[in-house]
């Protein structure tokens, strides 16, 4: 990729040409004019002379991609910038394996007052069992150590942790020798946070929104909340994407006070307001026990309590939004729903755009509720790619006929619901290609969908889901959101062929998208653009 540029301006008008633009203003367009920050015109080759000499910069794309930028609909961005700079322990194959990774990192880090980790699974490990304390306390030192579960909804830390939060061992889901879950865990993350200084909070910041930009995503949905992260980490922050070049960031604060949320600069009281936990961690919330254990996790809000935050968001003009994986929880949600549905009338909920996240374990009644009330699904493919299939995690939590039901994108798209497709890094790592193939290559036939889809539900879907729907999408008028990418062949990708699918004939003037066959490597950034200012790449990529 090559340019040529005139002298920098606030404003600078772009034309890039020679190479592929997904636009549906034009299926084969092949060049793209961008002026004071939005797209201005998208066509062939032969009419991008026309501008050729009225820009102030023209690249040469040498046959490269451009796409909207993508959005990233589900982030903890402080928490995905420690895990990029800090212990990681997302790719420990054991718990022999994770110990040496915490005895490594803990002796490198001598000056640190805390130690932070997170991304254990005990599920993949033969050992088949989390870290125990004691065996923490001695690979640590006896320092402070907080090392979360993968799913991020249990924790386990040492002694010297434990000691500096007063009454833990007598809040709700603290058991002794077990990994800590609900109000224990939000305690013992809330005294290792609170030691970050605001400097290390800031650098982790600016390594997660590096990162993301070097993946094409323009815009990320920040999900905090008390339960989640502090104030000052929220609107930290989101002045730093204002202050900075990077990923725009859109703030969603999970608390049921909803002028807090507003006052913190949220865009909804919404994201992570936890109506139940994890699968992972037995603490999402089920109609009937899970297979290998004998309850049915944790509900966290009631009909009651959704209904009454549902009516507060709606009346306050801020979107409400809730986590709600298990089917109990889902139920929960939208039994309240419809009761502010009821209280306030069913057009004034459905405008207001409310969410639901993760959104798992869905039932034909529950699909057809999330459409009936216009809700969001901001859901997160690579779960099933990383946990879904005959022999994973969902499968031994709820055995195989359970898991099968869950994450059913293709019914959901079928009844009109609305999905915005995110990673809750650093749950699962940022990766939007990998995102879009994660759901076009769903390991449950029944539940894929088409590349296209999964590529709007992780662009223009996120743009939705905040309520904008004139963007997301290369046509003009839109922002200038995009991304330069080097791949192979475009292919129309359907990978299955009981997916309801557009034609794969040339002639329909359907743009293509990269081949996302698992085993083809996925495209590379070589620039990605907000707003018409370049946040990641620069002259020859």
């Amino acid at each position: 990729m090559t340019e040529r540029t005139a002298p920098q301006s606030e404003h600078r008008t772009v034309l890039l040409r020679g190479g592929e633009v997904h636009s549906p203003a034009d299926p084969f367009a092949t060049a793209m004019v961008v002026e004071k920050g939005h797209v201005a015109w998208v066509g062939s080759e032969g009419a991008a002379d026309a501008f050729a000499s009225g820009v102030d910069e023209v690249v040469d794309l040498e046959g490269a991609l451009v796409t909207p930028a993508f959005t990233d609909a589900h982030v903890h961005t402080t928490a995905t910038g420690l895990a990029l700079t800090g212990l990681d322990l997302s790719g420990a194959a054991s718990l022999a394996e994770a110990a040496a990774l915490v005895r490594a990192y803990a002796d490198g880090r001598p000056g640190d007052r805390i130690l932070i980790g997170h991304g254990w699974d005990a599920a993949r490990w033969p050992e088949a069992r989390a870290p125990r304390r004691d065996e923490l306390d001695e690979l640590t030192g006896g320092r402070p150590l907080y090392l979360t579960r993968i799913d991020v909804h249990s924790a386990v830390v040492t002694t010297a942790l434990l000691d500096r939060v007063p009454g833990i061992r007598s809040l709700a889901g603290f058991r002794d020798g077990e990994p800590l879950t609900g109000d224990a865990h939000h305690a013992v993350r809330a005294a290792a946070y609170a030691t970050l200084s605001p400097q290390q909070r800031t650098e982790a910041q600016r390594a997660a929104l590096r990162h993301a930009a070097s993946l094409g995503i323009g815009t990320l949905h920040e999900c905090g909340g008390p339960d989640i992260s502090s104030e000052d980490d929220f609107t930290g922050l989101l002045q730093l994407a204002r202050d900075e070049p990077g990923p725009r960031v859109v703030g969603y604060w999970a608390d049921r006070d909803v002028e807090r949320a507003r006052a913190l600069g949220a865009l909804g009281a919404a994201g992570d307001l936890f109506a139940d936990g994890s699968l992972g961690s037995h603490t999402a919330c089920l109609h009937e026990p899970y297979a290998d254990a004998g309850h049915t996790g944790a509900a966290h809000l009631d009909a009651d309590a959704v209904a009454s935050h549902v009516v507060a968001c709606t009346e306050a003009g801020l979107q409400a939004g809730f986590h709600a994986i298990g089917d109990a929880a889902l139920t929960a949600v939208l039994d309240g729903v419809r009761a502010a549905a009821d209280k306030l009338g069913l057009a004034r909920v459905r405008a207001a755009r409310h969410r639901v996240e993760h959104a798992e374990m869905l039932t034909p009644e529950t699909i057809a509720a999330f459409a009936e009330f216009g809700l969001t699904a901001s859901v997160q493919p690579a779960f099933d790619a990383a946990w879904g299939g005959e022999t994973g995690m969902y499968a031994q939590r709820l055995g195989a006929e359970r898991a099968r039901t869950l994450n059913p994108y293709a019914a959901l798209l079928r009844a009109g619901v609305p999905l915005a497709f995110g990673s809750d890094s650093p749950v699962t790592p940022l990766d939007p290609w990998g995102t879009v193939r994660a759901a076009a290559f769903h390991r449950t036939p029944e539940h894929r969908i088409s590349a296209r889809a999964a590529f709007t539900a992780h662009t223009r879907g996120g743009w939705r889901a905040v309520g904008r729907d004139d963007a997301g999408v290369l046509v003009p008028g839109a922002p200038a959101d995009y991304a330069v990418w080097r791949t192979g062949e475009l292919v129309v990708q359907a990978p299955d062929d009981r997916v309801a699918r557009w034609s794969t004939d040339p002639r329909s003037g359907t743009p293509g998208l990269p081949d996302l066959t698992p085993g083809h490597d996925l495209p590379v950034c070589l620039r990605t653009v907000v707003s018409g200012h370049t946040v990641f790449g620069g002259p020859n990529g």
